[in-house]
């Protein structure tokens, strides 16, 4: 069987987002701007679906549980005309936890553990924030997530999540995914051992 093709969303912006602010486990809601990035996102995976033939009610549609995410699949799937529910939640897909950085800027995580930012500065993939996770063991379980797949999947989660599985399945390497842009209103098709974004 041909390895499965992923329509990957990040989920539209929040105030974190816009504050610069680490979000991780935190269940922060979309703002006015995020709400037109999920409609535009799902403008876009519908021209994307119909340019392959695929049929979005046949499909299956998974997103990481934190609503930021449910809601932006909520606006995709109203553009597809499918009824919002419907799709599978996996805590696999939830967002790089930050620990006791999240609600903090990078500059306010600097100043309260300088030395954690430091290593994290040296290598932000091995790094672990105080309370929370590396990027490293992200990309375990975004492994995990994909080896689970058995048919081309739309999946709605978060900008840590998509670094994460572009070094698990060889698209980039830790150092080269750790800056990586991802974008909000666009979809990423993971395809044929590469990566597309539309936009």
């Amino acid at each position: 069987m041909a390895p499965p093709t992923i329509y990957y969303i990040r989920h539209g912006e929040t105030d974190w987002n816009a504050d610069g602010r680490l979000q991780g486990g935190q269940d922060t809601p979309l703002n006015d701007l995020g709400l037109k990035q999920a409609v535009r996102a799902g403008e876009i995976l519908a021209g994307l679906l119909a340019r392959d033939g695929r049929e979005p009610a046949t499909m299956p549609f998974v997103a990481s549980p934190l609503q930021r995410a449910r809601h932006t699949m909520d606006l995709v799937r109203a553009e597809l005309k499918l009824p919002s529910g419907g799709y599978a939640l996996d805590n696999r897909l939830r967002e790089i936890g930050y620990g006791h950085w999240e609600g903090s800027t990078l500059a306010q995580a600097q100043v309260s553990h300088p030395e954690l930012y430091a290593s994290r500065e040296r290598d932000k993939w091995g790094a672990l924030p105080p309370g929370g996770e590396s990027y490293a063991s992200v990309q375990v379980r975004m492994r995990d997530w994909y080896d689970s797949l058995t048919a081309d999947t739309v999946a709605v989660a978060h900008g840590g999540t998509a670094r994460a599985l572009m070094v698990a399945l060889g698209i980039e390497t830790p150092a080269s995914a750790s800056g990586l842009f991802i974008e909000q209103g666009v979809v990423y098709v993971f395809s044929d051992g590469g990566v597309t974004k539309y936009s």
